[in-house]
């Protein structure tokens, strides 16, 4: 039986390589390796993509978030100590940059099927305190933005945009990353737009705000040794952009691709014990990844293990259980909790095979206890 990894990052490249490699030796050649030629046209590409007029390129995902919660506070828009709605089953860096930034983290429960944040939910927990509202497009399913972002409106709240996980993702025509008042991109090898390396970037239509974020991501400095903020070292690097700038010329080809294999999934997969993904619309869903749920999760990834079928589990262990949250172990998320008890991502690579998809399918429509 042949073995299915999770996911061939070096057969993914591949495909590419020829392009990267060229564009790698312009950038060696050029002897220009930050802040360059290769970021302005990433930043400038990528914010067409995104249809807004600006987007930050940084060194990572978390960076991402974390400025954008900091430029927020160097311009008076929100304080130490004000509260951050965001989604009690996300990954913990969407929390790392509320506490990073003496901010308060609001856990609140998802939507059981789309496992993302409601305005149901969060109508529950807004209080005086209540600033910013941070959702979290999982898995590649863009959030219901469009109810979001119109009760941030009546409610006075910025929204920030977690779209690790969702690099074209929309509803209505409108991505991922331009609902809010900022979006926070990761370029993780591993995302649908991967670098190779750590890499992320800022979208937005809010001109201070990206004046501000431009500065802090450079030691807080617009003119070289003339700093106006305590900023960092947190640059999207000429290599970097680069190689984004190839694939994402191929991005929503392969997004296409991810949508037709989850689609036949979806279509084959039929096993009781087996909770397949909830899709709205097909195009607010890119599939990062392709999560299933079930009661008997570890003894499925056991067996599947056995019949050379790599998976992962996003996530094991929700923030408010980590030991570096010791203050909120204490919270109950009943919901957040069952979906990191029961969730199960199975292998989707834009080079698979589709042999390999059947693999998959009859290995689990076989599966019992």
């Amino acid at each position: 039986m042949k073995t299915i990894s999770f996911l061939d990052l070096k057969r993914i490249n591949a495909q590419y390589k020829a392009e990267i490699m060229s564009t790698l030796e312009r950038v060696f050649d050029s002897g220009w390796y930050i802040m360059g030629e290769e970021l302005k046209n990433f930043e400038s590409n990528f914010s067409s993509f995104c249809n807004v007029k600006y987007c930050i390129g940084v060194a990572n995902g978390l960076d991402a978030l974390t400025l954008v919660l900091r430029a927020w506070k160097e311009l008076g828009y929100i304080k130490s100590g004000d509260e951050v709605i965001v989604p009690g089953n996300t990954y913990i860096a969407s929390i790392l940059a509320i506490t990073e930034n003496d901010l308060t983290p609001v856990l609140v429960e998802p939507d059981p099927n789309t496992y993302n944040i409601t305005v149901a939910e969060i109508e529950k927990r807004v209080t005086s305190k209540t600033k910013v509202i941070l959702p979290v497009h999982l898995y590649g399913q863009i959030s219901e933005m469009k109810e979001l972002c119109l009760f941030a409106k009546q409610n006075n709240l910025l929204v920030l945009e977690d779209c690790a996980q969702s690099h074209g993702a929309e509803i209505e025509g409108i991505s991922a990353g331009s609902w809010g008042d900022a979006g926070a991109f990761s370029f993780y090898p591993g995302k649908n737009l991967g670098a190779l390396g750590d890499a992320g970037a800022i979208t937005t239509n809010d001109s201070r705000l990206a004046e501000t974020l431009f500065a802090l991501r450079n030691y807080g400095s617009h003119i070289k040794y003339m700093n106006i903020y305590q900023g960092v070292n947190s640059r999207l690097d000429e290599l970097q952009a680069a190689v984004l700038n190839v694939k994402l010329k191929y991005l929503m080809k392969e997004t296409k691709i991810r949508r037709d294999m989850a689609e036949y999934y979806i279509n084959n997969i039929n096993n009781s014990l087996i909770k397949l993904p909830f899709v709205k619309h097909r195009k607010m869903h890119v599939w990062h990844l392709f999560v299933i749920q079930c009661d008997h999760r570890d003894a499925l990834q056991q067996y599947l293990k056995e019949h050379n079928i790599a998976t992962l589990i996003h996530y094991p262990l929700p923030p408010h259980k980590q030991e570096a949250y010791r203050n909120l172990n204490d919270i109950h998320l009943p919901i957040t909790e069952m979906i990191h008890e029961k969730v199960l991502s199975l292998p989707l690579d834009p080079t698979m095979e589709y042999d390999d998809l059947q693999q998959v399918i009859k290995v689990i429509n076989d599966f019992s206890i």
